[in-house]
This record gives structure tokens, C-alpha cells and sequence, in this order.
């Protein structure tokens, strides 16, 4: 690593944990006033509040925010260097843009591919610490899942209206087993409950159709009670409540394709989590070439107006980041692309500003 790497290494890093720290002391202490009315509502020690929450906060936090505290800090370190003629002593010593711009890379590679590892498999475990804080002392968390349906096997599929996790009861309960296209068997009930003493559902007043597509003959049958063996148990019906932030990227696959499987809704939440964890690393960097960019060159209004600038397009980022995940929710656009939209739109705004920028 040459004297040039090592210089501009030294300030970017050191800008931005100086800038994640600042920031976050800023954001606990606001949150912490919001929250402490329900700290003291249940008698939490200090200990407990930033032992099991804000020691897993924080970490979370400044990843999610990595991106942005990233681009503001290279903006700082590279305005500060303009402002002191030192880029254009490089430059005029024959040193290329593209060379600092370099220094700077190296940097964000280190950021990304760090981002990259906790986001994947180190934030998660912590995330679980802190989600069931939350949901135990701030949050009055429950199922809320109606028109709930599930794929049972390959060709049996089973529906519930609601479902009371307190009670383990379901309302407006139906499985069918299908061949082909035809519905060959058809149960339903008002209420299904689950049985801890046998482990199996025990379906109430219930009424089941079987229907012969070949001889076109139907037979009813009621009945009060019956057991029923389903793939299906109340951690099924589990609150989702954050739980795209506590699985790891091989859990989050699982996850994914055990959705799919059962036909449950609210997959495309998972998605955009997934990708999301691949497309961090990526704009890491991007944002950093371009606040380099933006920030490379002494201008005559100050350091000021660069900064202004750079978080006018922080805040662009993220409001294409908040409209791609809304697009992916409708089903509008795939997650991937959701994932990809903010970083394709910097990289255009890179190659346009880094065009126009004096050599």
C-alpha cells in the first residue's frame, strides 16, 4: 500500500466511524427518551435496557445506516482536502483522478465486504436478542393473518379465515385435496383447534364432501369431532413481526423456498431482505466514488454547499430505495430489481458527474 493509500485510508475510515459514532450517540439518546416511560413501566434495569436492547441495537443500526454515514463521511474527507488545495497538488504532481478515486475504493471494498458478513450472519443472532426485547417490554405483537392459506402437499391445500394464537384456534377452516383440476375432497369447518395433549388438530362440526370425477357422484359427510394429522403446527402461525432481520442469508433461503412451498403470503418481505444483504456491499462503494465525485473539486461557496449537495442525494437514495420495496409489496416489480434500483440510478449519476468533472 503506498503513502498516497495509506493517507486517504487513514481519514476516510477514521471520518466514518467518527461520523456512525456521533450519529448513533445522537439516535440512542433520542430513542432512549421516547422509550423510557416504557422502560419504567416494567421495571427494566439498566442492565436489561442496554444489555439485551441497545447493546443489539446499535450494532443493527449502524449497519442499516452504513450507506448513507458512508457517502456523508467521504464527502467530508474529500471536501476537506479540496478545500485545501491537496487534491489538485496530487493531480498537478501527474496523478490521475481515477488513482485517488482508487484510494478511496479500497476502502469501501474493506466497508462492503465487512457490511456484508455482519449483515449476513453476525447481525441476525443479535437481531433476535433485541426483536424479542422489543416484543416483550415494547411492542404488542400478535398474529394478525386473515385469508391465511397453506399448501399441505402436492395436491392437498388447506385455508383458514382467521387465526387466535392465544386460544390455538382457527375460524372458517377448509382442506381440499385436488387431482388435476377437479376437487376430489372437501372439508370444512367452523372452527379447527389445536390439541397439545395428542399433538393434531381436532376439527369441530365439520362437514366433508367427496366427489368422484368419473362417475359424477358426490356423498356429504357431518360429523362433531375429529383429529386431524396436518404438516402444519402453531409455530406456523407465528408472528412475522421483523423476522426477516433475525434470520441469516442461509436461513433467509430456507425460509424463502419453505414459503413458497406452503403458498404463504408475505414472501416478497424475504426477498427484498435478500437481496437487499447482496446489494449493500455494492452500494457502499458507488456512493463512495460518488461522493468523491461531487466533493473532488475546491469550490468557491465552501464546503458548505458540497455537503448540502451530497445529503440532497443521500436523501434521493433513500426515498428510491422506500419506493422500490413499496413496488416489490405490490408486486409491481421483482425484488431483485427493487434491490438494484437505487444502485443503478447512482451509477448513472456517477458516470454523468464524473463525465463533466474537469481532469
Amino acid at each position: 500500500m503506498k503513502l498516497l493509500d495509506r493517507y486517504i485510508l487513514k481519514k476516510y475510515l477514521g471520518t466514518y466511524l467518527f461520523t456512525v459514532f456521533a450519529l448513533l450517540l445522537i439516535i440512542v439518546a433520542v430513542d432512549y427518551t421516547e422509550k423510557n416511560d416504557d422502560f419504567m413501566e416494567h421495571q427494566l434495569t439498566m442492565g436489561q435496557i442496554f444489555g439485551e436492547f441497545y447493546l443489539n441495537f446499535v450494532p443493527y443500526l449502524a449497519v442499516f445506516l452504513s450507506p448513507i454515514t458512508i457517502f456523508i463521511s467521504t464527502i467530508l474527507v474529500t471536501s476537506n482536502l479540496a478545500s485545501h488545495t491537496e487534491i489538485v497538488a496530487m493531480l498537478s504532481s501527474g496523478m490521475s483522478f481515477k488513482r485517488i478515486l482508487w484510494s478511496y475504493v479500497k476502502g469501501a471494498i474493506v466497508l462492503g465486504i465487512s457490511i456484508f458478513l455482519l449483515q449476513g450472519w453476525i447481525i441476525p443472532k443479535s437481531n433476535k436478542i433485541r426483536v424479542a426485547f422489543e416484543m416483550a417490554y415494547l411492542k404488542n405483537v400478535d398474529f394478525e393473518g386473515k385469508n391465511i392459506h397453506r399448501r399441505i402437499s402436492s395436491d392437498t391445500y388447506a385455508y383458514l379465515y382467521s387465526y387466535n394464537p392465544r386460544r390455538q384456534e382457527g375460524s372458517k377452516f377448509c382442506l381440499e385435496k385436488m387431482e388435476g383440476k377437479d376437487v376430489v375432497a372437501k372439508l370444512t369447518a367452523e372452527t379447527v383447534k389445536w390439541d397439545t395433549t395428542n399433538g393434531k388438530w381436532l376439527v369441530d362440526e365439520y362437514v366433508l364432501r367427496t366427489f368422484d370425477p368419473a362417475t359424477q357422484e358426490e356423498e356429504l359427510i357431518y360429523g362433531k369431532g375429529m383429529d386431524t394429522t396436518l404438516p402444519i403446527t402453531p409455530n406456523d402461525f407465528q408472528t412475522q413481526y421483523k423476522m426477516n432481520e433475525q434470520l441469516t442469508l442461509p436461513e433467509l433461503d430456507a425460509h424463502i423456498e419453505d414459503m413458497r412451498i406452503k403458498g404463504t403470503e408475505g414472501v416478497e418481505v424475504f426477498e427484498i431482505e435478500k437481496y437487499e444483504r447482496y446489494t449493500y456491499p455494492f452500494a457502499v462503494i458507488i456512493l463512495t466514488c460518488l461522493a468523491v465525485i461531487v466533493s473532488g473539486r475546491k469550490s468557491r461557496e465552501g464546503v458548505g454547499l458540497q455537503i448540502v449537495f451530497g445529503l440532497i442525494l443521500a436523501f434521493i437514495y433513500v426515498i428510491f430505495l422506500l419506493v422500490g420495496r413499496s413496488f416489490t409489496m405490490d408486486q409491481t416489480i421483482h425484488p431483485l430489481l427493487s434491490a438494484w434500483i437505487p444502485n443503478l440510478v447512482f451509477i448513472g449519476i456517477s458516470f454523468i458527474l464524473y463525465k463533466k468533472l474537469p481532469k
